[in-house]
């Protein structure tokens, strides 16, 4: 008990590149240092973007599995930078997956309030701008179906009502919207693969 506490204190003074050529050589301390190191702001900046605790806890329990299973492959420059950016990668691809639940819309908008940090605003506000974007360049119907969708919270039931069309009508407007939401946040996961 006592050697493995000092094992534990020894790996905490690691750099993240000691750890990362301890990690490529199957050393699962370092792994396990890793994991207490950035497991927590993994998990932020996916809750950040998504405010789901489950999904998000799921989305660095998946990171982590696919780093172990392939750490002999790993070529990385920046430890923090590249998980940071694989979860910002897997938020991405849950939210084109359709995943994303409307309780994000309105959270996304909330990036004004103290207590988001600046990385947490810089990252709302990349998602807010790529959302804002690809609203306006919504056909005007769509548009109309899809603000009242994500941001009033209305009931397709609701918007048929309000918009005086068919409910049928309704769930198509908004199969194309998100149809072409998922599309944008995949050039966007792209994009993001490039700087990060």
């Amino acid at each position: 008990m006592v050697k493995l506490k000092i094992l534990v204190a020894e790996y905490r003074s690691y750099t993240d590149d000691v750890l990362l050529d301890r990690l490529i050589h199957e050393d699962k301390y370092a792994f396990e240092e890793i994991y207490r190191r950035y497991w927590g702001p993994m998990y932020q900046s996916a809750y950040n973007i998504l405010r789901e605790k489950e999904a998000c806890m799921d989305i660095v329990q998946e990171l982590f599995v696919w780093i172990w299973s392939h750490h002999s492959e790993l070529k990385i420059n920046s430890l923090k930078g590249y998980l940071l950016s694989a979860v910002k990668f897997k938020v991405a691809n849950y939210i084109r997956d359709g995943k994303i639940h409307s309780s994000v819309f309105e959270e996304i908008r909330r990036i004004g309030e103290p207590l988001v940090l600046p990385d947490e605003k810089t990252e709302l506000e990349e998602l807010l701008t790529i959302i804002s974007r690809f609203t306006n360049m919504l056909p005007v119907k769509c548009r109309e179906v899809f603000i009242l969708s994500r941001e009033e919270h209305l009931t397709n039931r609701e918007i048929a009502d309000r918009l005086g069309v068919s409910v049928k009508t309704v769930e198509n407007q908004m199969t194309i919207a998100l149809r072409k939401l998922r599309s944008s946040l995949a050039r966007f996961s792209s994009f993001l693969l490039l700087f990060f």
